[in-house]
């Protein structure tokens, strides 16, 4: 039997986040859409940061914000990310490690600074990301513990670093690992302009080589290309054991085969910022996944865990989520 002594392993984009506060006037200025995410170099990122006003810096990063979710929920959870040897490098390190989850991958001594994304908060709580992945996408296969990977339940992998033939390289060997220790593999769509990149990589992974399968309305409907939820839903099913689907307030919806749980959105207060929901979703399920609950009570969890931080500014609760679940989830 496999010592599956880490509940979940996640591999992403090592990113410090910069929140500030942003309005419509500025997006159209600067040619951006609200809501998305778009890649841009170090002359941009610094451009865009200038025009701004102050923000406020965070550790973040998709599958790095899930991870350290687990680790508040009281799960047992580790992360592979790469960061520079710089002051945002020693800020991510610091944080995840204080959120407990376990992070080993020695900081780079040489090449582009560690990744860090402008998160422009709209007054109507929408966030749109610019991202600089600097230092992260020099991720490769050799900056993995195959160890650690081998000792995790679930493998999470996040699918940005298909921008990366390195990262991605990186993201098959750990998936035969953990499949080859009896793992499970999930991976998390991350954004829409990602899909449509990579599309037809994406359908070839989720039809047979992925066990669970997170994506938003906007995510799912782009990789089956077409504009009707109810549609992509249904290609979906079967294609992956598991499927969870989430729509903002109207909740999400979980594919089991030929089952389907519909739950409910959870609102916890006033909304003020929508970034780091679906990583939260995804932890809160995640953690309930992996100490055996039924996959309905996997929903509930991942939808309390997103109603809770889409009250605050950052993707990192600033509460204490194994209270909050056991206030809320009895």
């Amino acid at each position: 039997m496999p010592d599956h002594s880490l509940d979940v392993v996640g591999i992403g984009n090592a990113i410090v986040d910069v929140l500030v506060q942003a309005d419509d006037r500025y997006l159209a200025e600067h040619g951006l859409t609200k809501g998305t995410m778009a890649l841009v170099d170090e002359q941009q990122a610094s451009r865009l940061y200038q025009a701004v006003g102050q923000g406020v810096e965070t550790s973040g990063g998709s599958a790095a914000n899930t991870l350290a979710g687990i680790a508040q929920l009281g799960g047992r959870a580790g992360f592979i990310g790469r960061v520079r040897d710089d002051q945002l490098g020693a800020i991510f390190t610091h944080d995840i490690r204080a959120a407990g989850a376990r992070f080993d991958t020695p900081a780079a001594s040489s090449g582009p600074a560690t990744a860090r994304c402008l998160i422009l908060v709209t007054p109507d709580a929408q966030r749109t990301m610019c991202t600089y992945l600097g230092a992260s996408v020099g991720l490769d296969p050799q900056d993995l513990n195959l160890e650690m990977v081998a000792q995790a339940k679930v493998l999470y992998l996040e699918g940005y670093l298909w921008d990366s033939e390195a990262a991605k390289r990186a993201f098959i060997a750990a998936a035969e690992v953990a499949r080859a220790n009896g793992g499970e593999v999930a991976l998390t769509l991350s954004d829409a302009f990602c899909v449509e990149r990579h599309r037809e990589s994406f359908l070839e992974l989720v039809d047979g080589h992925v066990d669970i399968l997170f994506a938003n309305e906007m995510e799912i409907t782009a990789l089956y290309g077409t504009s009707c939820f109810d549609e992509a839903l249904e290609q979906v099913r079967g294609c992956c054991r598991i499927a969870a689907l989430t729509r903002s307030e109207q909740g999400s919806v979980i594919l089991h085969g030929t089952t389907s749980h519909t739950i409910a959105a959870m609102q916890l207060g006033t909304l003020v910022d929508t970034t780091g929901a679906g990583d939260l979703y995804a932890a809160g399920f995640l953690h309930a996944y992996t100490q055996g609950q039924p996959l309905e009570y996997c929903g509930r969890l991942g939808s309390l865990c997103a109603g809770q931080v889409v009250t605050q500014m950052g993707p990192r609760p600033q509460v204490n989520l194994r209270e909050l679940a056991a206030t809320h989830l009895p």
